[in-house]
């Protein structure tokens, strides 16, 4: 990430997130509240036990998952955060990084901690198009729908 003015409390968040691996899921329970919402095109789940699964089955299903921040906006106990999001899917071509441009939305407690989390990214578009048989037919839809 840019060095950009935010608080040294969302630096230690971005730094969590871009350094996350396995073993560091279970102190997801350090960064949000007990009943925080977990919002995304794929999940709407409460509570940090339900956060963590989510997670932790991110790096069951994917190899080398990885968040990049790329732009931080913080004010008023949030923050906006752009961010890029690379991986290798474990089956089929597990040579090639794809990537997934999204933004997060960020919403602290009094005591700092995360009492929201909603991610914002294309399903279709940066994650379905990259799938052989359904980004085939993705892609003609697409070109049908424009003409």
């Amino acid at each position: 990430m840019a060095d950009r003015d935010v608080s040294p409390a969302l630096r230690r968040v971005i730094a969590y997130f871009e350094s996350l691996r396995p073993e560091d899921v279970p102190a997801i329970a350090q960064w949000y509240a007990d009943d925080a919402r977990f919002r995304d095109p794929f999940n709407d789940v409460r509570g940090t036990r339900a956060i963590e699964a989510i997670f932790a089955r991110m790096f069951v299903q994917l190899d080398a998952p990885r968040f990049r921040i790329r732009d931080a906006i913080e004010g008023d106990r949030q923050a906006f955060l752009t961010w890029d999001f690379e991986f290798r899917f474990r089956r089929g071509d597990r040579a090639t990084i794809q990537r997934i441009h999204g933004a997060t939305l960020l919403r602290f407690d009094a005591a700092g901690r995360i009492r929201e989390h909603r991610d914002y990214w294309d399903a279709a578009g940066e994650l379905y198009e990259k799938l052989p048989f359904v980004g085939a037919l993705l892609r003609w839809l697409r070109r049908r729908v424009g003409h």
